[in-house]
């Protein structure tokens, strides 16, 4: 049996009408934070995209054995091939490469470095040609991508080949021919 509330009504009644409150107030805050019924898709599409531009970068890649060496192909489109480091170690190879954005170049020095005032007067302000080159949309990823891999068997670091041609790195790493052992003498 429901019990009669204060005021005449049961509590049921009562708990109806505050849930009903709280839905028009949250019904009422959504309608006022979105304009049309797309902005929410928008607001969706922004932060996949923000999230696209931050995520981690690795290049694709392809490994193949032979009974001489491991040839790796990496994929780095428009990547300089100064922007290239291979390093290895015994049994891993590291490849980093970086991919910088045209808008922001590697170093540039302005008329306040240099102290010529006539240049920055004829020139137009850094901030400014970046702001007139931004795209409206950019898919391209720029930055450091870095990849490694562990081989099973020992590679020759000194006869690593790498070539970078039309956006693809081949790397070579010959395997070791040398079988280290080593013999301990047992005491006791």
């Amino acid at each position: 049996m429901i019990a009669p509330a204060a005021n005449g009504t049961t509590a049921r009644t009562t708990a109806t009408q505050s849930l009903c409150r709280d839905l028009f107030a949250i019904d009422a805050m959504l309608t006022r934070r979105s304009s049309s019924a797309f902005d929410l898709f928008d607001r969706l599409e922004q932060q996949l995209s923000q999230q696209l531009q931050t995520a981690e970068r690795v290049p694709a890649a392809e490994v193949h054995e032979t009974p001489e060496a491991y040839q790796l192909v990496l994929e780095l489109p428009g990547v300089n091939k100064a922007g290239i480091e291979v390093k290895a170690t015994e049994r891993t190879l590291l490849i980093s490469a970086e991919r910088r954005s045209p808008r922001q170049p590697a170093t540039q020095s302005t008329a306040a470095e240099t102290g010529d005032d006539a240049a920055e007067a004829s020139c137009p302000s850094t901030r400014d040609q970046a702001a007139q080159a931004a795209p409206l949309l950019s898919e391209f990823r720029y930055g450091t991508w870095s990849r490694s891999f562990r081989f099973p068997v020992p590679i020759e670091r000194e006869q690593l080949q790498a070539v970078y041609r039309d956006g693809l790195l081949h790397v070579t790493a010959p395997k070791a021919n040398k079988v280290s052992s080593v013999t301990v003498k047992v005491e006791g």
